[in-house]
C-alpha cells in the first residue's frame, strides 16, 4: 500500500442523519485527513433523506439487490437532495469542526468519468457506475490539504445526471486513485454471520458465499461487494466499520479489533 495514497471514505444511512449531534467521528476523519500523508476523501449518499423527499412529492420507491430504481422523472429531485442539501449540511458540519471541505459532485471537473451501468439483469433507469477519469481535480485539492466531499451524483458523456450507489461510487474513486484503503461506515457493527456474530476478517470469495446462502441481503449486498471488488482490484483492504459507533474510526486507527476487514 503507498501511504501517499488517500484514505477513502463512506458514510451514509444513520451516520448522515445524525451528523449535528455526533462530532466525534466527524473530529476522527479531520484528524485522519490532517495525519495521513494522502488526505482522505469523503463519498456520501443519504438514501433515507432521498426517500423522505420523495414520499413528499408522491413518488413510489423501489430496490433490487439493494439498488435505487432511477426513473428519469425522479432524478432531478434524488439529486436536489444529495448534491445540494445534503452535500452541503456535511461540508458544513465539518468546516464547522475545523476542516476545509470542498463539496462536489463525481462530474466536476470532468475528473471521475461516468456512464449508465449495464451491469446488471435489469433496468435500474438512470443508474451510473465509474468507468475512468483522471481523478485531476481530487488529486489537486488534496495537495492544498483540502478535504473533497463528493456526492453519489454522476455525470454522463452528454452532461446528463446519474445516480450511483454511494458504495460503488466509494469502491470506484478507490480504485481510480489507487487508494491507500477503504473504510465503508455502515449502520451495523460490521458484516454478521448466520448466527449474526461479528465477522472479524473475510476475504472476497467468503462475502460471495454469505450472499448466495442469504446471509447477507438486502443494501449490504452492493456495499459487500463493492468492498470485496475493492479489495481484488486495489490488493488494499477496505474495512467495514459501525457510523452509529463515535469511536468506531479512532479505536480502529489505534488498533483496537472493530468492524469487518475484508482482505484481498
Amino acid at each position: 500500500m503507498n501511504s501517499d495514497a488517500p484514505i477513502i471514505l463512506k458514510v451514509g444511512g444513520t451516520t448522515l442523519e445524525d451528523q449535528r449531534s455526533a462530532p466525534a467521528l466527524w473530529r476522527a476523519m479531520i484528524e485522519l485527513h490532517q495525519s495521513h500523508p494522502g488526505g482522505v476523501v469523503l463519498v456520501h449518499g443519504g438514501g433515507k433523506a432521498v426517500d423522505r423527499h420523495l414520499d413528499r412529492l408522491g413518488f413510489t420507491t423501489e430496490r433490487r439487490e439493494g439498488i435505487r430504481i432511477t426513473p428519469a422523472d425522479q432524478l432531478d429531485e434524488i439529486t436536489a437532495v444529495l448534491a445540494g442539501r445534503i452535500n452541503k449540511q456535511l461540508v458544513g458540519t465539518l468546516n464547522a469542526l475545523g476542516a476545509r471541505a470542498v463539496g462536489l459532485c463525481l462530474g466536476d471537473g470532468r475528473a471521475i468519468a461516468t456512464a449508465k451501468s449495464t451491469r446488471f439483469s435489469f433496468d435500474p433507469g438512470r443508474v451510473g457506475e465509474i468507468t475512468g477519469g483522471d481523478g485531476g481535480l481530487i488529486r489537486m485539492l488534496l495537495a492544498e490539504h483540502y478535504l473533497p466531499v463528493l456526492c453519489s451524483i454522476g455525470l454522463d458523456a452528454q452532461g446528463q445526471f446519474l445516480n450511483i450507489n454511494a458504495d460503488d461510487a466509494a469502491a470506484g474513486l478507490a480504485q481510480l486513485l489507487h487508494a491507500h484503503s477503504l473504510i465503508l461506515f455502515t449502520d451495523v457493527a460490521g458484516i454478521l454471520d448466520a448466527e449474526k456474530h461479528l465477522i472479524r476478517e473475510i476475504k472476497p470469495a467468503g462475502i460471495e458465499q454469505l450472499i448466495t446462502s442469504g446471509v447477507i441481503s438486502g443494501g449490504m449486498i452492493p456495499k459487500a461487494r463493492s468492498a470485496a471488488a475493492t479489495a481484488t482490484r486495489t490488493n488494499a483492504p477496505v474495512l467495514i466499520l459501525s457510523g452509529n459507533d463515535q469511536t468506531s474510526l479512532a479505536d480502529s486507527l489505534s488498533g483496537k479489533p472493530v468492524g469487518t476487514r475484508i482482505i484481498p
